[in-house]
Order: structure tokens, then sequence, then C-alpha cells
């Protein structure tokens, strides 16, 4: 169910019907109410299941990549989790107690796993000084929406090669 759940919120958003959910995930209605009570239930879970999908990623990418690369993927990947989340900045700002410990789980899963990269980065001498996991988190926010053009890509990439220590 979430995963039917995340892909309709990323391609339509977060209002989209229950009941097309279920349907994607193949089970009645009454299933996913019974799983997920309520809207905010089902949107926190998408949400909980992808902050920490997108911080467990540093673990591979730290292995198979170099450490400018990791870095640099990781934040494209990170940049790609926020142009999914079309009307999850309403909800979340709603008010609903079922959103209330996500911005801490957020906290909590992202900035360590970003802060390891960033130190892996900063030994091997490849990323200027001064950075802090932040400072990179606010700034692909702000340059990345779900309602992106394509501009917020490309000024990705001009921050990725900003980075660089050269």
């Amino acid at each position: 169910m979430i995963d039917a759940a995340r892909a309709l919120f990323a391609a339509e958003g977060v209002d989209v019907p229950n009941r097309s959910i279920a349907n994607a995930a193949g089970v009645g209605i009454g299933t996913l109410y019974r799983r997920f009570p309520t809207r905010a239930d089902l949107i926190a879970a998408v949400f909980r299941q992808e902050i920490d999908a997108c911080a467990a990623a540093t673990e591979d990418l730290a292995a198979t990549h170099s450490p400018f690369e990791a870095l640099a993927e990781w934040l494209r990947r990170f940049a790609a989790f926020i142009a999914t989340k079309r009307g999850f900045s309403a909800a979340l700002h709603s008010g609903d107690p079922a959103y209330a410990g996500l911005p801490r789980h957020f906290e909590d899963r992202f900035y360590p796993a970003l802060d390891g990269l960033l130190k892996t980065a900063r030994e091997a001498g490849v990323i200027r000084d001064g950075l802090t996991a932040d400072d990179l988190v606010k700034t692909v926010a702000r340059l990345v929406s779900p309602q992106d053009t394509g501009l917020g890509e490309r000024m990705l990439e001009v921050l990725i090669d900003g980075l660089r220590a050269d």
C-alpha cells in the first residue's frame, strides 16, 4: 500500500483518492483504512519510509563512489525526493498530529547521513571547507520544488560544481 501510495503521490499529489491507492495496491478500501485510519497516517508513513530510504542510500553511495561523487549523487537523490512531494508541504504544515514527529525524524536521519558524506569528502580534500549538512539540505530544498520546470535541477548542478575544493 505504501508503494502504491508513493507512486500515486509522486504522479498526482497527496490528494489522490484513497480508492485509487487501494486499487493500485490490489487491496480493498477497508484494508487501506484498517492499516491507515486517516489520510494523514498514510501520508506520514510514505514520507517516513522515503526519508529512511534516502538517508540509507548514503551507505551504498559511499561504498560505490568516490567521496565527491557519493556526495553529488546523494544531493541529486535528495533533490528527486523533494521534487516528488506535490502537496506534501501543505499537508505537513496542516497541524495534523500524525505529522508531529516527521521534522525530527527527517533531521535524525538526514543530517547524520549527510554529515558522514561531508566528512569523507572533507577528509579527501575534494570539497570546500565550512559546509554543513544543514547548509546543503536547506540550499537544495530552496533550489528544487515539486513544481520545478528544470531550473532547479540545473541550479543543483551549479551548486554541486561549486562544492569542489578547487
